[in-house]
């Protein structure tokens, strides 16, 4: 009986992949940018570096469950301490790719101000969060991030 191969895109629909970059600043006067969430289905898109991104997604959505946000160090600690991205795909160009579709309003994302990390203990009081869409940036409280439901994907 012959096997079909599952729908990338539909495989996908729920799961996310967290990366951190350089950080910008979305306009002017604004905090800075230094972490992205996109949409799994986001590594397949043509004007990310393929066939990286595909082969990345493919890595990303096994095994996962459906709403996970996997951070792009979970895959490094999973490849072997990263020894094995060589084999995956080239990560710091797919996310670069990335990084410019959230700049150019070309997909769905979350992009946050993360604080420097000042030890295990600190977690931030405030979030910035941009909106590719719209460059307002929102401040939220812990006891705000609980009320709100995420916006994304759309």
């Amino acid at each position: 009986m012959p096997q079909t191969q599952p729908d990338r895109a539909v495989r996908a629909a729920d799961i996310y992949l967290l990366f951190a970059h350089e950080p910008y600043y979305p306009g002017p006067g604004a905090q800075e940018i230094n972490t992205t969430l996109v949409a799994a289905a986001t590594l397949l898109h043509p004007r990310v570096r393929q066939p990286d991104g595909a082969q990345i997604h493919d890595r990303l959505t096994q095994g996962r469950q459906p709403g996970e946000i996997v951070p792009l160090a979970t895959l490094t600690h999973e490849l072997n301490g990263g020894a094995d991205w060589p084999t995956v795909g080239d990560w710091e160009s797919v996310t670069t790719d990335l990084l410019q579709l959230v700049r150019d309003g070309e997909c769905d994302a979350s992009a946050s101000a993360c604080p420097r990390s000042r030890g295990p203990s600190s977690a931030p009081d405030h979030t910035a969060t941009c909106a590719p869409a719209t460059p307002r940036l929102t401040s939220s409280s812990p006891t705000d991030r609980r009320s709100v439901p995420p916006s994304w994907p759309r």
